[in-house]
């Protein structure tokens, strides 16, 4: 039996089935700890607000909801950011169908992105980048049934989605002006303006309010983290093109397997870009806009741009490959391309893995459980009263707010006028723990 005559949806859930569980399974088996970026995010959890010193607020929410439900299991959070990942290919699916004529184009067009290591390796880490992932996919999904059907519901989605996903993480903004930019070019092609249109806009701001005026508040301290982020500090003039250039040639290299991929499913690298296309030109513009704003930014102001942050940029990018090249999809290929595929996606866990166990100088090899079955130990020697603050930066007291199992809230960097409030407190090394 050919894969056309397979049950197509299921072997599509199959596939997400097997990244959730292989991606939740890989780094719970072989880290002994938590990553940076989730310490950093149940740190902020533990305390939640409208924002924090480095990030806006979304993914701290999304990993206290888990605390709330899961505790302190590692395997919680892995999972956290394996539905992130497959939420988002299930949207890749889902608007695929109404670009693609066939639904085996589909399912390659998902099947492409596991050449793509920010949907794979990097993953374990739940970060502001992987929880992006499902709101920018969302995003674009709603922007296109907003457009294409124009009901009001999917204009109040695509308000709440996007204002998720811009309090992921800032540049969330470059997808939103994509969007824009291909709406405003629809309305003065078609000569028609619909007030439709500003429900989302008016759905987006009221949501990310409260945060705004928490930046306000604390001196807009995430920009002022992300400006240090980029070197954007200690900058000259040949930093305006060496950023930029390198920035390319690091996506060129990531994206190497997923070209190689799809060499293996296409008859001939040849296409027709008709801009007229207005399926197409939406592909075109929320993925390219994005990546020339982004490039745009680095060659202007000079700036270094951060891998990880490019991790939801490439979602659409197999839908618009097999879009390209849907007329040159050669099936009798699909043999070698599901051969290639299946080795990508059994390599790319076993080489997490090998390099998780093998190497053991990594934050992921941080005695976090350890270190806080001392720290109670010591406070139990000297005080009744539950561990109910912590104090230090987010890696080590976060480690403790996240292991002690009276769940201690992180209330930033050890002060004299935070340690003179408490009731009681002992310090041991870089943290602080008390009761207030």
């Amino acid at each position: 039996m050919t894969l056309a005559k397979k049950n197509l949806n299921n072997l599509f859930y199959i596939f997400i089935t097997f990244h959730l569980i292989i991606w939740t399974l890989a780094p719970t088996l072989t880290n002994n700890n938590l990553p940076l970026d989730t310490i950093e995010a149940l740190a902020w959890g533990s305390n939640l607000d409208w924002g924090f010193n480095k990030h806006p607020p979304a993914s701290a929410f999304f990993v206290e909801i888990f605390y709330i439900i899961f505790g302190a299991n590692d395997w919680a959070y892995y999972f956290l950011s394996q539905v992130c990942v497959t939420v988002a290919f299930f949207v890749v699916w889902k608007l695929s169908k109404d670009f693609l004529k066939n639904k085996i184009h589909s399912l390659i067009a998902v099947l492409l992105l596991e050449g793509i290591y920010y949907y794979n390796y990097t993953t374990p880490e739940f970060n502001v980048y992987v929880c992006e992932l499902p709101f920018w996919a969302l995003t674009v999904y709603f922007a296109w049934e907003g457009y294409s059907k124009n009901n009001i519901i999917s204009w109040v989605l695509l308000g709440v989605f996007s204002a998720v996903g811009f309090l992921s993480h800032y540049l969330f903004i470059y997808l939103l002006l994509g969007i824009k930019i291909f709406f405003w070019y629809r309305i003065y092609k078609d000569r028609q303006f619909d007030f439709k249109y500003f429900i989302s806009g008016f759905v987006f701001i009221i949501i990310i309010i409260p945060h705004l005026i928490w930046l306000k508040e604390n001196n807009f301290v995430t920009i002022t983290y992300g400006m240090h982020r980029t070197g954007l500090e200690s900058f000259n003039f040949s930093e305006h093109f060496e950023h930029p250039f390198i920035f390319l040639a690091k996506q060129i290299g990531i994206l190497m397997p997923f070209f190689i991929m799809l060499l293996f499913i296409i008859s001939r690298v040849k296409i027709k870009i008709n801009l007229k296309d207005t399926k197409l030109l939406f592909l075109i513009m929320v993925i390219f806009i994005p990546l020339i704003l982004i490039f745009l930014t680095s060659m202007i102001v000079g700036i270094k741009i951060r891998t990880m942050w490019m991790t939801p940029f490439y979602l659409f990018f197999g839908v618009l490959a097999i879009y390209l090249f849907q007329s040159k999809i050669n099936l009798n290929n699909l043999k070698k391309f599901t051969s290639v595929f299946l080795f990508l996606f059994i390599l790319s866990p076993f080489i997490y893995s090998y390099i998780s166990i093998t190497q053991t100088d990594k934050r992921t090899d941080y005695p976090g459980k350890q270190i806080a079955k001392k720290v109670q130990k010591q406070w139990d020697e000297n005080f009744v009263e539950p561990i109910n603050v912590v104090l230090g930066n987010e890696w080590n007291a976060g480690n403790l707010s996240y292991h002690l199992k009276s769940r201690p809230i992180w209330e930033g960097k050890i002060t004299e006028d935070k340690l003179n409030s408490y009731n009681k407190f002992i310090c041991i090394d870089e943290v602080c723990v008390g009761n207030n």
